[in-house]
């Protein structure tokens, strides 16, 4: 047995045995690994006798005698549609603990509704197997066999359980899809696949389309500064555009070590989405492997330590940083300070609850070390090779002395127009994913389709890198020079945009509700929001200087 919880609040789980179910007088728990912990799993045998290809009529579980805060127990959980969940052979199944039921009785010529309160006190098992394996388990409550709750009176139960065992075709290789489509239902995976292509194809015209236009009107600029003579440009005659803040485009900007921080650790979370999904393209986080995908992320997460560091480190000192230790100390804790402490008070909002998916000590003290020892040396392992490796940042013009005055701009080219742009293209792209990932997580469906979720953030990476060089070019043909923040920030407004759907899902999309439940979804989800704005970032930040460089090295200003 594992946990019991509200089907509305998957994130609100307690331990099987706080509702008084029949509990054997002595139990013992399953050896789960840092991804099951992670994933709430606290799992505890049961009084369940169930033999192999033996069928079972009907055999009682146990004989209870439920007090009144027994009782109470159990309507409040049935009240609030409480879901339980059990392991055969390694598979999970679900149950609901009982049902409520409407009757309308007339009195004095009206209506009125009444509630009856039924607990489930009998399980079916249909136990599908081939050869001398299990392939699916199916759990079902027999409605016949229910308790009717009242207050006023203690109440004798009697729990019993039956088994039923199917020969099937299906291979065990096959098991862990069968069992699923048996127990959740098949995904719409032909419409899934058909809209992202569809979505896929639209992004690709679009930013070819970009590519052509911007490609024309660069052409364009080039020529027209190529053919105006130098001694014009230094008197300042026929110059207007980008090439006009040539001096002052390559400025460093401010705030250079929370600026590399951020793009060393972007480009860390970059590192580790890539590598979770070429894992789950090669079947590492099948359904049955329960917790592979957390205990994947906290592992490469760690390992990755090395990418941010030394990207970090590298670019702090190529803009003239001089801090370098505290640069690379900063970047350890970019990412892993916020998440801890968001961590705690979700931890404890959790302990206060009595909520199993609150993490034991133990638990977080390997968390901790796994940081201490293995990320944070890491990152400083690679800032110091970032450090001997690094060199000054090669401007492909001088910069002035003298900052250049920024012109004014008309409403709709000014700084918050272009964020709001660069964060919705790239969240419209990737908005229908969005949607089934968020049922998955947050709803009771397994999540499986990863080669559509590939494509997705394929998707995601291209609107992002063209939006923001066709917007940092927009930038700089109104001679705004202040591109390097600009642009990381166009990258961190899809995460906003992320943000702002979740907490839409969570009002007119979901039935999600309770302070633990809204705690963990608006924390959790801040957390990865905050991940993708520095991810996507990272990704704009360089692909909007190898756009300024190439165009200034186009025309070969001395």
């Amino acid at each position: 047995m594992n946990t019991v919880g509200p089907f509305n609040n998957p994130a609100e789980s307690y331990k099987y045995y706080s509702l008084p179910f029949c509990e054997p007088s002595q139990t013992h728990g399953h050896d789960e690994n840092l991804g099951e912990v992670l994933a709430g799993d606290r799992r505890r045998s049961s009084m369940y006798d169930v033999r192999f290809k033996v069928d079972i009529q009907w055999h009682e579980l146990c004989h209870t005698r439920l007090s009144q805060d027994d009782i109470k127990q159990f309507v409040d959980a049935i009240r609030d549609h409480y879901l339980f969940e059990m392991f055969v052979d390694d598979l999970p199944v679900k149950g609901f603990v009982g049902e409520i039921e409407q009757k309308q009785l007339k009195f004095d010529s009206h209506l009125h509704n009444e509630s009856h309160v039924y607990l489930f006190t009998h399980l079916d098992f249909s136990i599908a197997y081939n050869a001398n394996e299990i392939i699916a388990v199916n759990l079902t409550t027999d409605p016949q066999q229910r308790v009717e709750l009242e207050y006023g009176k203690d109440l004798d139960v009697q729990f019993s359980y039956a088994a039923t065992w199917i020969p099937t075709n299906v291979d065990w290789v096959d098991r862990l899809d069968y069992h699923q489509r048996v127990n959740i239902g098949d995904q719409a995976v032909e419409v899934h696949w058909l809209s992202i292509i569809n979505s896929f194809v639209l992004v690709v015209l679009l930013t070819a389309f970009l590519a052509i236009i911007l490609m024309r009107v660069l052409k364009k600029d080039c020529a027209r500064y190529v053919d105006v003579d130098e001694e014009d440009f230094e008197d300042g005659e026929n110059e207007s555009g980008w090439k006009m803040i040539h001096g002052d485009v390559f400025r460093y900007p401010s705030h250079i070590m929370l600026f590399s921080s951020a793009i060393g650790t972007g480009a860390q979370v970059l590192a580790l989405v890539v590598s979770l999904l070429l894992l789950s393209l090669l079947g590492t986080f099948y359904p049955g492997n329960r917790g592979a995908l957390y205990t994947a992320a906290v592992v490469i997460y760690s390992l990755t330590a090395g990418v941010a560091g030394y990207v970090s480190t590298k670019l702090y000192i190529s803009l003239g940083g001089e801090k370098w230790a505290s640069n690379a100390v900063m970047t350890a804790c970019m990412f892993a300070m916020p998440f801890f402490v968001t961590f705690l008070i979700l931890n404890s909002v959790a302990v206060s609850y009595g909520s199993a998916t609150a993490l034991p000590f133990t638990t977080i003290l390997v968390i901790v070390l796994l940081w201490a020892l293995v990320t944070f040396p890491l990152t400083i392992v690679a800032s110091m090779r970032a450090r001997k490796t690094a060199h000054k940042f090669e401007a492909p013009c001088k910069t002035n002395h003298a900052k250049r005055q920024i012109p004014p701009v008309a409403w709709y080219r000014t700084a918050p127009i272009q964020l709001l742009i660069a964060g919705f293209l790239p969240f419209s792209a990737i908005y229908i994913e969005l949607h089934y990932i968020f049922t998955a997580v947050w709803g009771h469906r397994v999540y499986t389709l990863f080669g559509i979720l590939s494509l997705a953030f394929i998707m995601l990476i291209i609107v992002t890198a063209f939006i923001t060089i066709a917007l940092t070019y927009f930038q700089l043909a109104v001679e705004d020079w202040r591109w390097w923040w600009r642009s990381f920030l166009s990258g961190c407004s899809t995460g906003v945009f992320m943000y702002v759907y979740a907490m839409f899902y969570y009002v007119y999309r979901s039935e999600m509700t309770g302070s633990l439940q809204a705690t963990f979804f608006f924390g959790y989800m801040l957390m990865v929001s905050y991940a993708f704005s520095l991810m996507l970032g990272a990704v704009s930040y360089y692909c909007a200087q190898k756009f300024v460089k190439h165009i200034y090295l186009s025309i070969h200003i001395d």
